[in-house]
């Protein structure tokens, strides 16, 4: 079979591939460095990759970052994609009932993914961004997820974690103590790690394995829900509201 050559796409995919495994954005410098290019032969290659969507520049430094364009692609028929499609009805009743806005979230590079949200029909109410990615060790959801994973599993995540690596050793000890309390439990009721006056519902999401594959959470306003709903009502609804995404994607109904 004859071998084609074709060194645009050869530079664009070295681009894509090199962003994928970096923890920080790069600069073009940096990124030609990196695919033992000189930076002005992939100027025109960032370019175009930015005007398409796969990458942009962080809006500080400049420098250039993968955008969620190539996890939308390889999403459109995944699992991710069924995940969402079967929980979505169920977040919408979750919301309709307690009066509060809910959300799906995922681990994915390294952070947490964001991947669907029900918004609340209350006049105020908490919102977040669908594609929107926060720390992995500093969000409730994210240390759930992280407190499921093996500890060969773990240490590998936190050790490409740039937020881990500034913790403090004091602070490293006390996050493994944390995860170690986590994992048992059924439904996190906690106040926000990002956001003050803010309550934390987080419960994880099963696939048909039993593994976590998500991590469903209702954030409220902490004024408000002694007024809307009590927490028993919130947590007893998010975890029906789990067991039925559960069986809705093929898992058992025990």
């Amino acid at each position: 079979m004859p071998n084609y050559y074709a060194p645009a796409l050869d530079k664009g995919l070295d681009i894509l591939e090199f962003l994928s495994a970096q923890s920080v954005p790069q600069s073009q410098v940096e990124i030609g460095i990196g695919i033992n290019r000189k930076p002005n032969e992939i100027y025109r290659m960032l370019v175009c990759l930015e005007d398409r969507g796969y990458v942009n520049k962080e809006p500080i430094s400049g420098k250039y970052q993968l955008t969620l364009r190539l996890f939308q692609l390889s999403h459109h028929h995944s699992s991710i994609d069924k995940l969402v499609k079967a929980a979505m009805p169920y977040l919408e009743q979750l919301s309709h009932t307690i009066n509060q806005s809910c959300h799906l979230s995922f681990f994915y590079q390294g952070k947490l993914l964001i991947i669907c949200q029900a918004k609340s029909m209350t006049p105020i109410s908490l919102s977040v961004e669908v594609g929107g990615v926060f720390p992995i060790t500093q969000t409730n959801s994210g240390k759930i997820i992280l407190a499921h994973k093996t500890p060969a599993e773990r240490k590998q995540i936190l050790k490409a974690s740039d937020d881990y690596k500034e913790l403090s050793k004091e602070e490293k000890i006390q996050l493994e103590e944390e995860l170690k309390e986590l994992k048992d439990i059924k439904c996190l009721i906690r106040k926000s790690t990002l956001t003050e006056g803010v309550t934390d519902f987080a419960a994880p999401v099963y696939d048909v394995n039993n593994d976590v594959m998500a991590v469903l959470m209702v954030s409220g306003l902490t004024s408000q829900l002694r007024k809307l709903v009590s927490n028993d009502t919130i947590v007893e609804e998010t975890l029906k509201t789990v067991k039925a995404i559960h069986v809705s994607i093929g898992g058992t109904q025990e």
